[in-house]
């Protein structure tokens, strides 16, 4: 059983603000689930106000929500990297430097997802950031996107011309309807983005990527009833001490490894 600890009420408000901004302003039900692996004493009525009252969150709340609720067949995939769907998110009207497209790779059975600056959108410049991926975690036997099979015929093309030994086919067409997940996954990435921009004051989106990804990957997901992260690798995300059931008044004051084992 993982130790809780009690926080002092001087100390709530920063523990819920800086889970909900790390989990990247998700609802009420992830933000206290979230505080609750560590902490024993906040409620769901002090996330609540905390939540009512965050300027990113209301900026979300104002937005018109879809009201088109369609219902599709989902593509299923039955092991890490069968299936893999790479896009591009357009980023030209605020380029950082010479980047101008966000890659967004994501595994279709974890949902884990891998996020790249590009300079450019062209099959060449995608397939050698593919490249990267695919020799960290292994390489998918079917890639598709929503940028057509076109697109992904032509990185593929690409990657068989820098790595021999691999066969990669293009998955079937997308049914017109089912886009809309892909592009609610890429319209989420603009928004973490987004606020992570805000909230650092940084045009520098190329940093923030990372940051996002993690967010993405650590959250909790409906369909897989776990993370991202902990689908794949076993495990929940760990930050250092900070995962740990230290207090941060105490681990805050650690800086060796000679102190952390004189505390057990």
């Amino acid at each position: 059983t993982s130790i809780k600890y009690y926080v002092p009420i001087s100390e709530v408000y920063d523990v819920i603000r800086i889970t909900h901004f790390n989990i990247g302003h998700h609802g009420i039900k992830y933000t206290l689930k979230e505080i609750l692996k560590k902490c024993a004493n906040i409620t769901e009525k002090q996330v609540k106000l905390f939540i009512s009252e965050c300027n990113e969150c209301k900026i979300k709340r104002a937005k018109p929500k879809d009201s088109s609720k369609l219902v599709v067949s989902p593509i299923i995939s039955n092991d890490f990297h069968s299936r893999g769907q790479v896009d591009l998110i357009d980023m030209q009207s605020s380029p950082d430097g010479k980047f101008k497209f966000v890659l967004n790779y994501q595994d279709h059975f974890t949902k884990f997802c891998i996020l790249r600056p590009l300079k450019s959108k062209t099959a060449a410049d995608v397939a050698y950031n593919l490249l990267d991926i695919f020799t960290t975690f292994r390489a998918p036997a079917i890639l598709q996107s929503d940028n057509g099979r076109e697109f992904v015929a032509k990185v593929i093309e690409e990657l068989a011309l820098i790595w021999k030994d691999l066969k990669i086919i293009h998955g079937k067409p997308r049914h017109p309807q089912s886009q809309g997940s892909v592009e609610r996954s890429n319209q989420d990435t603009k928004q973490l983005l987004g606020r992570w921009i805000r909230e650092n004051n940084s045009n520098k989106w190329t940093e923030g990527l990372r940051f996002v990804k993690f967010q993405k990957n650590s959250c909790f997901h409906r369909v897989l009833n776990n993370s991202p992260y902990a689908v794949l690798f076993g495990n929940q995300p760990k930050l250092g001490l900070s995962s740990t059931c230290l207090h941060p008044s105490i681990f805050n004051d650690i800086t060796t490894e000679e102190e952390l084992t004189k505390m057990n």
